[in-house]
Order: C-alpha cells, then sequence, then structure tokens
C-alpha cells in the first residue's frame, strides 16, 4: 500500500498544489495582499501548451512507436464504448425519467457519470503505474471517447433545442471539432508513422520528446488551479448517484464488459478500468458552460470526485498491484 500511495501521491498532489495556488491567491486579493487576482483568463496560454504541445507530443511519440496490429484492435474499441455508454445511459435515464430533469440537463448528468479524466489524468497516471504498454489502450480509449462524447453532447443539446444551428452546418461543425482537435490529429499522425514505420527528422523527434515530459505535471496543476477556481457553493442531490456511478460502477462496468468480449491481455484490461475510474473531466463543465446549462453542479461535481478519486484510484491500483484485477473474469 506505501508503493501504492508513493505512486498516486505526486498526481493528487500536483492537483492540490493547483488548487492551493488558487485557493491562496483569493484568501490573500482578499486581504490586500494581491491586487488583483488572476480569474480563469490567466490559464488560457498554459491551456494551449497542455492540449495543443504537450499531450499531442506525449501520444505520438508513444503510438508512433507501437506495432500497427495493436492499433486496430476492434474489439476493444467496442467493448469500452459499450461499457462507457451504458454508465452514460443509466444516468441519462435517471435524470430525465426518475428526477424529470430537461433532456440538456440529463445530458450533462450523463456525461457527468461517463465522461473521465482521461486527457489530464489518463496519461501520465496509467503510463506510470501500469508502464509503456498502456501507451496503446490508453491513446485508443482517449481517442474514441472523446470522438462519442463530442458527438453525443451537441446532438442531444440541438434535440434539446439548446443548439440553434441548422442539422447540416450542426453535423459539419461537430465534424470539425473532432477532426482538428490535436490529441485526435497527434494520435492519427502516430498511426500513420506506425503503419509506415517513419520517424520526423532528428530536430523536430528531440522537440516533441522535450515537450512530452512535460504534459501530466502541466495537466494535473491547471487541472487543480481550475477547480479552485470554482469554489463549492453547494453539493446537489444529483451527487448522490452520479459520484457512485462514475469512480465505482463505470470501472465495475468497464471490466465486466472487457472480461465478457474477449481476452485481452491484462495490461489493455487495467488500463481501461484505471480510466473508467477516474473523476469527471473537467471538460464537461466546458460543455455545461456553452449550452448554458447544470454548470455549477458540474463544477460541484468535478470538484468532488476528484477529492474522492484520491481514495477510489488508490484502492483501484492497490487491487491491480496485488492481482485483484485478473484480466479475464470468464476464462
Amino acid at each position: 500500500m506505501t508503493d501504492v500511495f508513493s505512486l498516486v501521491a505526486p498526481f493528487f498532489g500536483l492537483i492540490l498544489l493547483g488548487y492551493g495556488a488558487a485557493y491562496g491567491l483569493g484568501r490573500r486579493n482578499r486581504g490586500g495582499g494581491v491586487p488583483t487576482r488572476p480569474g480563469l483568463e490567466g490559464m488560457a496560454w498554459l491551456n494551449v501548451y497542455i492540449l495543443y504541445l504537450a499531450l499531442p507530443s506525449l501520444f505520438f511519440t508513444l503510438i508512433s512507436r507501437t506495432p500497427i496490429h495493436e492499433l486496430t484492435r476492434f474489439d476493444f474499441i467496442l467493448a469500452d464504448v459499450a461499457a462507457t455508454y451504458s454508465v452514460f445511459a443509466l444516468i441519462f435515464g435517471v435524470a430525465l425519467w426518475v428526477r424529470r430533469a430537461p433532456l440538456a440537463e440529463a445530458t450533462v448528468q450523463g456525461l457527468a457519470a461517463a465522461y473521465g479524466n482521461i486527457g489530464y489524468m489518463g496519461p501520465g497516471l496509467a503510463l506510470l503505474a501500469l508502464g509503456e504498454r498502456a501507451a496503446v489502450p490508453v491513446a485508443l480509449i482517449f481517442s474514441i471517447e472523446n470522438v462519442a462524447h463530442f458527438i453525443t453532447a451537441p446532438a442531444l443539446m440541438a434535440i434539446a433545442g439548446s443548439e440553434k444551428q441548422n442539422p447540416a452546418r450542426l453535423a459539419l461543425s461537430v465534424l470539425r471539432k473532432i477532426l482538428l482537435h490535436p490529441f485526435i490529429l497527434a494520435t492519427a499522425i502516430g498511426v500513420a508513422a506506425a503503419a509506415f514505420q517513419v520517424q520526423p527528422p532528428v530536430a523536430i523527434r528531440r522537440l516533441i520528446e522535450a515537450l512530452a515530459p512535460t504534459a501530466a505535471p502541466c495537466a494535473l496543476f491547471a487541472m487543480g488551479v481550475t477547480l479552485g477556481l470554482r469554489p463549492l457553493k453547494r453539493a446537489p442531490v444529483e451527487l448522490t448517484y452520479i459520484v457512485p456511478a462514475k469512480l465505482l460502477l463505470h470501472p465495475a462496468v468497464m471490466y465486466l464488459v472487457l472480461s465478457a468480449a474477449g481476452h485481452f491481455e491484462p495490461v489493455w484490461v487495467q488500463a481501461a478500468v484505471l480510466l473508467a475510474a477516474l473523476p469527471t473531466a473537467t471538460n464537461v463543465f466546458v460543455i455545461a458552460e456553452q449550452y448554458g446549462v447544470w454548470q455549477e453542479r458540474a463544477s460541484a461535481t468535478i470538484l468532488i470526485t476528484t477529492a474522492l478519486s484520491m481514495f477510489s484510484v488508490t484502492a483501484l491500483l492497490y487491487l491491480i498491484g496485488s492481482g485483484g484485477v485478473p484480466a479475464d473474469l470468464f476464462p
């Protein structure tokens, strides 16, 4: 257990440092120590660095060195999406029919339970915990789940009437966001490099390799600052079913579906379960803010799932390390 704690401490420590920095500046500002408290706009260039340079470099570096046959495991991709969207459908249904929430709010609640922090937390934690062999399943999960979420959110919001674009323009906008997303572009270029067994020139390769290790520390610190700048005002009642769905149900369903779907390498199963256990992604708040729906409660969900994941993710890593998560439940 000490080894597991030593593994996760730097990750959650970086989040806490970011949170503390944001909170501390706010306290000093109220006491007159700092003339102006930096707001979320102060995060813009750091987010540009993370989203457009550091994380794409990490994905390209790892994927481009992977045998192409490992990058075309469609059985794994389908099983992962089925598991994630079964959780989405469950919480979406609870919100829509039990809580009588509007369609747009039910969409954000479903995403809060199914959209994990697979961009900021996922790659660094999985690679450190499971090794470089986890890079391929992590990249596949990130790419395909983000595509699915980027399609689901605007489509359901359009049905709900929150989006006023005509269907053709909406479809074109969604397609553009998917194809031009820097993570997905980096993954596609990495797959092409792996398929044709080519690498960039030495100077460019060294630049990419210098950027890649900075991805996780910067992303986790930025995540902490973002949470610190959105203080929790109240705990919504919806957290009583969203939090356990995200932190407990999602990884459990992922494990059961992958076990039933086929015989995958242990590290692939473990990586998928670990990513499913991560807290709600900050992108859920971005989506809620974009459509003006459920913003404050989305922020509260991210903060609370992130705080509680310190315990749930640590426990999961202990189970993985002790052999408590076998690769195949149904041999």
